[in-house]
């Protein structure tokens, strides 16, 4: 199967039926196969805590039962992407995060309650706790791609504009955050103006690889702009166009993709290709090729 550039969407469904969590069956189903809303919600609604949060490993490098922000986001963009929405699950997981949210706003990269659980090594709290680019702009994009109203999302919102202005130095991840944000944020006007800025930094800091075939654990254009959007306008068409072939040849004769950062453990190693894969199907799809 490598090297073809047409996905066989059979040899993935077997590769997550084989391996995949019963959320990216959930999730195959309602994307590829025209299945049903209700039993993604349902998945989703089986890693959440009575805090309203979300934890158990729904974000698979982060083994512990307590609600963490990435597991939030990990939530609420399956329901967002899956066309699953409940209100219900993401006001209550609003609360979670106003109720825990660092002084200035937003969220932090790691809540604490994951000490002395298995995680992976770069799931280290920073100390004070203070507001991340990355889980703030990827929650608080999706919640304003669904046009929610929230206490928490206000107040997260300054933290990203604040923050966006200022920015002179930031990792991938940082910046995945901000392009979610800049994606969905109402203010559409400001957001084209602060794209070229990051655009400056993403390209500067040498942050995005733009050979297909670069090694190691690095981000593509792809990972930065998985479906069309503000964030897809930096890069040509023929960038785009030659990631989405490699993506679409990144399938493994078991018929799942994978990653390319450290696997860590066993467990969230099956975990993160079951997710890869419903992903990698879901870009494809956005950007036309399925």
């Amino acid at each position: 199967m490598g090297g073809m550039s047409i996905p066989d969407i059979d040899a993935a469904e077997q590769f997550i039926a084989a391996r995949g969590r019963v959320l990216d069956r959930r999730r195959f189903d309602r994307l590829m196969r025209e299945g049903q809303a209700q039993p993604v919600r349902d998945a989703v609604a089986a890693y959440r805590n009575p805090d309203g949060g979300f934890g158990h490993a729904l974000e698979p490098d982060g083994r512990a039962p307590g609600s963490q922000p990435l597991a939030v986001d990990q939530a609420l963009r399956i329901l967002h992407e899956a066309d699953a929405w409940s209100d219900g699950l993401a006001a209550a997981a609003c609360d979670w995060l106003q109720a825990t949210a660092p002084t200035e706003g937003g969220a932090a990269a790691v809540d604490p309650s994951i000490e002395g659980w298995p995680h992976a090594p770069w799931w280290v709290p920073e100390e004070g706790g203070p507001a991340s680019l990355a889980t703030t702009g990827l929650i608080a994009g999706t919640l304003h791609a669904r046009g929610v109203r929230h206490p928490w999302l206000a107040r997260a919102t300054e933290v990203m504009w604040s923050r966006i202005d200022e920015l002179s130095e930031a990792g991938p991840y940082d910046l995945h955050g901000v392009f979610r944000f800049l994606d969905h944020v109402p203010d559409q006007a400001r957001a084209r103006q602060a794209l070229d800025g990051m655009g400056r930094l993403l390209f500067k800091r040498d942050l995005v690889a733009l050979d297909p075939d670069a090694p190691g654990e690095v981000h593509g254009p792809l990972d930065f702009a998985p479906a069309l959007g503000l964030a897809s306008s930096l890069f040509d068409d023929a960038v785009l166009d030659a990631h989405l072939d490699h993506l679409a040849r990144g399938q493994r004769e078991d018929g799942g993709w994978t990653f390319n950062w450290m696997a860590w453990s066993p467990a969230a190693e099956q975990e993160w290709r079951g997710v890869r894969t419903v992903d990698a199907l879901h870009t494809l799809r956005a950007y036309g090729r399925l």
